[in-house]
């Protein structure tokens, strides 16, 4: 996705004035401070974390290590998709707009989960505010409800539903036109990713991890489809200045429906290979099926 992305961005200038000769719009960075806001927060309170906790024995500062690259790398992609102007670009073609949300939903939030971001960022909140959110994440209520939440079935079916409601074309032309819609479709993408990642590789034994990952390719699989070969366009809004970027309505739209089909389903389909590998391997050396795949 980022082999997709970086060109597109990269092939802007180059194509600034290829239209009749008027220059488009120069893009920028998105500084929303409903999203750069959240971004710095998250950042600043791992990043106290990972100082306060960086003076561990020196196996726990190479578990700190790998998680931390893990959490970095999400935090860059899910930065990037939303600051850069790839987050301006979307907003005037489909295309854009689809790889933005891959980014998302395919690397960040996974990404992230990998990394159990959750233990350094408290580490991160001064000893009062630490201890008080301790006691909330530790409540029963909020154990209970989140064990329910990323029980494997539910979290894939709320990631799908967000998912299909979104890119049904009236309420994505909708977010694509009104920016507190869009901020929402933004986050909800995020958080049912993230609640799915969770499941996949946390809480989930390994065999139903690598079947929610193979139903959710095929769904998104199938989703890709029915945008690439709408024979018309259906996202009005989202696809009308695709001729100011050199492309019909329809090829715009065609293009991201690829995206979904092919590089998306690609991401969730070597994530359920690879679980898959570690658990034959791990049955085969006479292991228990047991969750949290991602240790290895």
């Amino acid at each position: 996705m980022l082999a997709l992305t970086v060109p597109s961005i990269m092939l802007i200038p180059a194509t600034a004035f290829a239209h009749d000769g008027h220059p488009h719009p120069a893009l920028s960075l998105t500084l929303d401070p409903w999203i750069v806001t959240p971004l710095v927060i998250i950042a600043l309170l791992y990043g106290r974390g990972q100082r306060k906790l960086g003076h561990r024995s020196c196996r726990g500062q190479r578990r700190l290590a790998r998680s931390s690259l893990s959490f970095w790398s999400g935090w860059s992609v899910l930065t990037f998709a939303l600051v850069s102007p790839l987050h301006e670009l979307g907003e005037k073609l489909f295309s854009m707009h689809m790889i933005e949300h891959e980014l998302i939903m395919a690397l960040a939030a996974p990404l992230m989960v990998l990394s159990r971001p959750l233990a350094l960022m408290l580490w991160g909140l001064p000893q009062t505010a630490r201890a008080l959110c301790a006691k909330v994440v530790g409540s029963r209520p909020l154990r209970s409800t989140w064990s329910r939440l990323t029980g494997g079935t539910l979290a894939t079916f709320l990631h799908g539903v967000a998912i299909w409601a979104w890119h049904a074309p009236p309420l994505f032309d909708a977010a694509v036109t009104n920016i507190g819609l869009h901020r929402l479709q933004h986050l909800s993408f995020f958080l049912s990713a993230l609640i799915f990642w969770w499941a996949v590789l946390w809480t989930a034994n390994r065999g139903m991890a690598v079947w929610h990952l193979f139903v959710t390719m095929m769904h998104m699989s199938l989703l890709g489809a029915l945008i690439t070969l709408a024979p018309d366009v259906r996202y009005q809004f989202a696809t009308r200045d695709a001729s100011a970027w050199g492309m019909t309505p329809l090829e715009d739209q065609q293009i991201a429906g690829l995206i979904m089909w092919v590089p998306a389903g690609i991401v969730y389909a070597g994530a359920a290979l690879a679980l898959m590998a570690l658990w034959i391997h791990n049955s085969a050396k006479g292991g228990p099926d047991g969750t949290q795949a991602a240790h290895h």
